[in-house]
């Protein structure tokens, strides 16, 4: 039997022939090295048919206990984990189940493939996670977030456009940081997402308010950068998502707000239900899978489920 460097490139590999995307296929290896590491230090195993449940549930415990950076594969310093403020604080239960789900995917695989006799994964389940939502931004909140960008900079201008983009589109901050000057289509107050989390093409519609305050960012734009994304960095590259999110902490900051991209986009979830807008509409407009994915937006409060109740109910005995 072959060791743990020879199954996981075999498994890159076989991610590769699947169009996985980058990403994925970094979290996957990522995770799969700290594993192997794990499983040699600490376990003394060095092959991929030897690990049984057992250990990956202790993995999974020494994981909670030994915090972030306590685990790192070769050349891994490069992170300087020593010097890290949240260095051994603990893991995110989401992260550790991003974990999880990485394995199984690695150990179903050699058992799809019978490279192993025993699969270890099959009993193994996610760590139930309660996480508190974030709150959609109040329409004051959001007044104050956009007033806080300095739109005279190049940046500030980028950043306060890309948020509202967000704001009124609901889309990803990946997609949205992969748009390109031709996926804009003025004429029809449309824009085209093309890196996508399933990979199919997404259209979007643009308020002609909107429409207009992107036709004014891209001749602003066109005069500093010659880049053909439609939001760049002052380098002219495509600008990542830690890079925004960086931008956008360093803006709440300033104003005491706690926003992430992806409470831009529930934000505009919520807004759109509280309008009236149909469900069913909203989870095409968020490129949802299911239905059921897009309820998770339907955070209500008690004075709005009063306000739809009575604006809906039709029978008064």
């Amino acid at each position: 039997m072959k060791d743990f460097d020879y199954y996981i490139e075999d498994f890159m590999l076989y991610c590769v022939s699947k169009n996985l995307s980058k990403k994925t296929m970094k979290s996957y290896e990522q995770t799969l090295k700290l594993f192997q590491l794990y499983m040699e230090k600490e376990q003394d195993t060095k092959e991929v048919d030897k690990v049984d449940t057992k250990q990956i549930r202790e993995y999974i415990s020494y994981l909670r206990e030994r915090g972030k950076y306590t685990v790192q594969v070769a050349n891994a310093d490069i992170n300087r984990p020593h010097n890290r403020t949240d260095n051994g604080k603990n893991i995110s239960m989401v992260t550790i189940n991003n974990y999880i789900r990485n394995i199984k995917v690695f150990f179903n695989y050699l058992d799809e493939e019978h490279i192993i006799k025993v699969n270890p994964v099959t009993r193994i389940k996610q760590l139930k996670v309660y996480e508190e939502k974030k709150e959609p931004l109040q329409r004051e909140d959001v007044k104050r977030l956009l007033n806080s960008f300095n739109i005279a900079t190049f940046y500030g201008y980028r950043d306060y456009m890309t948020t509202k983009l967000l704001l009124s589109t609901g889309a990803r901050i990946g997609e949205t940081l992969s748009l390109e000057m031709d996926d804009l289509n003025f004429r029809n107050n449309t824009i085209l997402f093309r890196d996508t989390k399933n990979k199919k093409e997404k259209l979007s519609y643009l308020t002609p308010k909107l429409s207009s305050e992107l036709k004014k960012w891209c001749s602003f734009k066109e005069r500093y950068s010659k880049s053909q994304f439609l939001f760049p960095t002052t380098r002219h590259t495509k600008m990542t998502v830690s890079n925004f999110e960086q931008n956008l902490r360093r803006i709440c900051d300033s104003t005491g707000l706690e926003v992430t991209p992806h409470r831009l986009r529930r934000t505009f979830a919520t807004d759109f239900l509280k309008a009236g807008g149909s469900i069913y509409v909203l989870s095409q407009l968020l490129d949802h899978s299911d239905v059921k994915v897009t309820e998770l937006y339907l955070n209500l409060d008690r004075e709005d489920l009063r306000r739809e109740y009575l604006k809906h109910a039709t029978l008064d005995y």
